[in-house]
C-alpha cells in the first residue's frame, strides 16, 4: 500500500483514526518540533470540526488506517443480525469493555457493541449512558459503512438498521428453537 514516496496515505484519501473515526487527509506536511523536522499528515474530521497531525512514521502504530474493505463491512453488517452477547457483570465493567472497543476502530468490534446495546420497540428502555454508548458506535460505524459504500450517513443508518431489524427474525427463531429443546427435554 506504500506509494513510491514512501507514505501509505496521500491527500484526500479518506482514512480511521481509532479513537475519532472516520477523517479525511488534508495535507502532508513537515513541521519544526524540538529542533526536528517531522512529516505528519495533517488528518480532519468535519463531524467533530478537528484537526488531528499524525507522524507518517508513527501513523501505523497510532492506528491510522484506511476504511474498512467490502469484506470486512458484510462481515461487520452480519454480527449487527447476531443474537446479542450480554455478559453478567457489572454495567461500569461492560461499559468500559463497550468504550474501548469503540475506541479500537476495528469496525467488527463496533458492530458487537452496536448489536449488544440495540434495544428493539418491544424491550425496556435504555439508560442514559447505555444510550450515549449505543449512538457513539452506531455514528461511529454509520460513518465508516457511509465512506466505505460512498454513501451519505443517513443512508448507512438505514442500512445498519435493516441488518438490526434483521436481527429480530434471528432473536426469535433462536427462542423458538430455545423453547422447542426445553420442551422436548420435559
Amino acid at each position: 500500500m506504500t506509494n513510491k514516496s514512501g507514505l501509505e496515505f496521500k491527500v484526500g484519501d479518506a482514512v480511521v483514526y481509532p479513537a475519532h473515526g472516520v477523517g479525511k487527509v488534508a495535507a502532508i506536511e513537515t513541521q519544526e518540533v524540538a529542533g526536528m523536522s517531522l512529516e505528519v499528515y495533517v488528518v480532519t474530521f468535519d463531524h467533530e470540526k478537528m484537526t488531528l497531525r499524525v507522524p507518517t512514521k508513527k501513523a501505523k502504530t497510532a492506528g491510522l488506517r484506511t476504511l474498512a474493505a467490502e469484506d470486512t463491512v458484510s462481515k461487520a453488517l452480519t454480527v449487527l443480525k447476531g443474537r446479542a452477547r450480554i455478559k453478567r457483570t457489572m454495567w461500569s465493567r461492560r461499559a468500559q469493555e463497550y468504550e474501548a472497543k469503540i475506541n479500537s476502530g476495528d469496525l467488527i468490534s463496533i458492530a458487537e457493541v452496536v448489536r449488544d446495546l440495540h434495544r428493539a420497540d418491544t424491550q425496556p428502555e435504555q439508560s442514559y449512558s447505555e444510550r450515549q454508548l449505543y449512538e457513539s458506535a452506531l455514528d461511529r460505524m454509520a460513518r465508516e459503512v457511509a465512506a466505505a459504500n460512498r454513501i451519505d450517513k443517513d443512508a448507512a443508518v438505514q442500512l445498519l438498521s435493516k441488518s438490526l431489524s434483521a436481527k429480530k427474525a434471528v432473536v426469535a427463531a433462536a427462542a423458538e428453537a430455545d423453547a422447542e429443546e426445553e420442551a422436548e427435554a420435559a
